[in-house]
This record gives C-alpha cells, sequence and structure tokens, in this order.
C-alpha cells in the first residue's frame, strides 16, 4: 500500500532530510588519499547524533554500520572498515538514512578521490544527471515507469547500463515502503504519482555490465565483471506542482 504523508509528517521527514545531506557533506569532504572508511562511519553516527537523529541503516536487517561505503566495482551496501582504505583515483559511493522522529530520509552521492580517469569522472556526471533528467517526471499525473524509463534511456544512451538487483523505493515511516522505483522499465506503467507520495529515487549505474554478485559478508555488491560503478539518491516529495527534494543541503 502506497501511503501519502501529512504535512506532519513531511516535516519530521524533512529534518531526516537535512541530517542526511549534512552527513554526506561531511563525509565528502573528509575524502582523501588513504582514509579508512570507518572514519565516515565514525563521522556519520557523529553528525546524526549532534543533529538529534538516529542513522537508519544500523542493525537494519543486521547491517552493520550506519553508512554504506562503496569503492570503485561496489555497487552499494559497502562495509565499512579499518582495512578498506581509499586510494587516489578511486570512485567512492557514499548511501545514508536518518530518522527523526519515526520518519526515515535516505540519499546517496558518489565522489573521486583526487584525480579519476575520465570515464570514471563520466560515469559520476552520467549516473547524476539520470536522476536530474527523471526529476522532470517526478509530478502528479506520471507514472513509477516514466522515472524508471528516463533514467533508463539516459543512462543507455552514454554507454552505461542500470542495475536491476536493486531499486529505488517509497520512504517514510519505514525505510522502504511502496512502490519500488526501479531504474529500468517502460513509460506509462506503474502506479500514477499523487500528491503526498514520497520516493528514494536512486539511479545505480555500472560501466560495464548491470549484472551484480553479492561477497561473502551478505552486504557487499560488486560489479559481476569488475567494472565500476557509481549512486546517486534523493528522498523527494511529490507535489501539486514542483518536487521537492528533502536530502538536498538548504
Amino acid at each position: 500500500m502506497i501511503v501519502l504523508k501529512t504535512e506532519k509528517e513531511l516535516k519530521y521527514m524533512a529534518i531526516a532530510g537535512q541530517v542526511v545531506a549534512e552527513v554526506l557533506r561531511v563525509v565528502s569532504e573528509k575524502v582523501s588519499d588513504g582514509v579508512p572508511a570507518s572514519t565516515f562511519d565514525e563521522l556519520a553516527e557523529k553528525v546524526t547524533a549532534k543533529m538529534g537523529a538516529v542513522p537508519a541503516f544500523k542493525g537494519y536487517r543486521g547491517y552493520p554500520a550506519s553508512i554504506c561505503v562503496s569503492v570503485n566495482d561496489e555497487v552499494v551496501h559497502g562495509i565499512p572498515s579499518r582495512e578498506k582504505v581509499v586510494k587516489e583515483g578511486d570512485i567512492v559511493s557514499f548511501d545514508f538514512g536518518a530518522i527523526y522522529r519515526g520518519y526515515y530520509a535516505d540519499a546517496a552521492v558518489t565522489v573521486p578521490v583526487g584525480n579519476i580517469t575520465e570515464r570514471a569522472r563520466r560515469l559520476i556526471q552520467v549516473t547524476e544527471e539520470s536522476f536530474w533528467e527523471a526529476f522532470k517526471f517526478m509530478r502528479e499525473g506520471y507514472s513509477v515507469g516514466d522515472i524508471s524509463n528516463v533514467v533508463q534511456k539516459y543512462v543507455e544512451s552514454h554507454g552505461f547500463s542500470v542495475v536491476r538487483t536493486f531499486v529505488g523505493h517509497g520512504i517514510g515511516k519505514s525505510l522502504h515502503e511502496e512502490p519500488q522505483v526501479p531504474n529500468f522499465g517502460k513509460r506509462g506503467t506503474g502506479p500514477r504519482l499523487r500528491r503526498g507520495m514520497t520516493l528514494a529515487v536512486e539511479p545505480m549505474v555500472n560501466e560495464g555490465h548491470w549484472r551484480v554478485k553479492i561477497e561473502k559478508d551478505g552486504w557487499t555488491a560488486r560489479t559481476e565483471d569488475g567494472s565500476l560503478s557509481a549512486h546517486y539518491e534523493h528522498t523527494v516529495v511529490i507535489t501539486d506542482g514542483e518536487p521537492l527534494i528533502l536530502t538536498k543541503k538548504k
């Protein structure tokens, strides 16, 4: 069931969204050669606590950390540790969620570590651009399939592929609500967008093939062919006009 949010609920989600935005800002600015991924997890916890919120991922279905740190061919759900150290030339995806008074927000970004290849730079750019292309269709009257189709067509037109194993989702009182929001699909399919719907739209884009594999830790998803992967996400509110992004820094 798709849950339409009230103004009060959206207020709490907006506060959670600003926590997410601040955490992603802080960890992104900390990225440099030689930083262990555990540092980003510690920063995420510190910032979230300071802002009066709770990390959404820690303990969720057994996930052991507060933030997902995925490096190079890691698509999503990379577990931060002291042993995982980012290096010059890497690309790093941060995925983070926060809870404020029982309401969730979720976002992701991929950033370079120093100088990266032109191909890696284009991958990050196209991934983010695909979100903004789809953003034009996050309005009442369009369908979930319209969002999905735009992401897929934009990504594939630039020679990359969209991950199919993981999808975007509704969000609110739970981290994952209906509807699912794939990054592939046909125009005009799926639920119609309505005012009060809240969606976590998150293109996950691979440099090579879309297939992924799950590591022995049960969480870390990698590209099956070892190619790079990028991730970009915002929590969006469908309104009666311009869609509202809750996880964009004010």
